[in-house]
């Protein structure tokens, strides 16, 4: 072998040792959603039948909404007993979840639907009063938890829905405690891992302006859609699409 066959066959070598780890990297598989206030894991399903047919393995998270600090324990809990890593996905307040949750190694990225993405040392509360949505819907309880207004969740919460549909998940809606919104982030997960984030433009739970703000910051990908505060459920395929693009954008090794 001469000098120069030798040199070809030593760059050879070295530029497919470089390009290795690039082509073992494959999409991350697992999604894991995070429902916010006032509803549950159930209004995921069209989003998740969406991902489970395009070949995604995807959890839903239940969390009490008793604390941050148990909601963040839950969300852990599942990634950690998936095989591989996952993107976090989180719906209003689940966005407060995920940005601290996401600090987990197993989380290769984080989305954002008509959610929150606080900095540290903020929480969903004082975001909310430096931009106040449009609906006065979100009361306390006596007792320490927050509700929807029932005559006012059709049309603040989720009005691009049947009023069959949204009156019964007024009735339905999961009440958390007022801590929970209260409760700071101490490390968000966005400064140091990939984001997207879904604005709904006719929101009036989450003010979009806030929406844009928080999405800006965090410099995550935006898709703006044309929906209420539930644009989760209602557009489930618009949803599905910037999830699977986090997905195949951050390669799991």
């Amino acid at each position: 072998m001469n000098t120069m066959t030798r040199i070809a066959a030593a760059l050879a070598l070295t530029s497919a040792t470089i390009a290795a780890p690039a082509a073992m990297a494959a999409p991350v598989k697992n999604i894991v959603l995070v429902h916010g206030f006032f509803a549950d894991g159930s209004g995921w399903q069209g989003v998740a039948d969406i991902l489970t047919r395009d070949g995604f393995n995807v959890a839903v998270v239940q969390q009490p909404e008793t604390s941050l600090a148990e909601d963040v324990k839950a969300t852990n809990s599942i990634v950690n007993a998936l095989d591989g890593d996952s993107i976090l996905v989180g719906h209003s307040y689940g966005g407060v979840v995920i940005t601290e949750a996401g600090n987990n190694a197993k989380v290769k990225g984080l989305v954002y639907v008509a959610a929150f993405a606080p900095d540290a040392g903020e929480s969903l509360l004082t975001l909310v009063k430096k931009t106040p949505p449009a609906s006065e819907g979100v009361k306390a309880t006596a007792d320490g938890q927050l509700y929807f207004d029932h005559a006012l969740f059709h049309a603040d919460f989720a009005a691009d829905l049947p009023a069959a549909q949204a009156n019964f998940m007024a009735r339905a809606q999961v009440l958390p405690a007022v801590q929970t919104a209260a409760a700071p982030v101490t490390q968000a997960a966005w400064k140091t891992k990939p984001s997207w984030a879904i604005v709904s433009t006719a929101d009036r739970t989450v003010n979009p302006d806030l929406e844009r703000v928080m999405a800006k910051r965090a410099g995550s990908k935006i898709t703006e859609i044309n929906g209420s505060h539930a644009t989760f459920i209602v557009h489930p395929a618009e949803v599905a699409k910037v999830i699977e693009q986090a997905a195949n954008a951050t390669g799991s090794n």
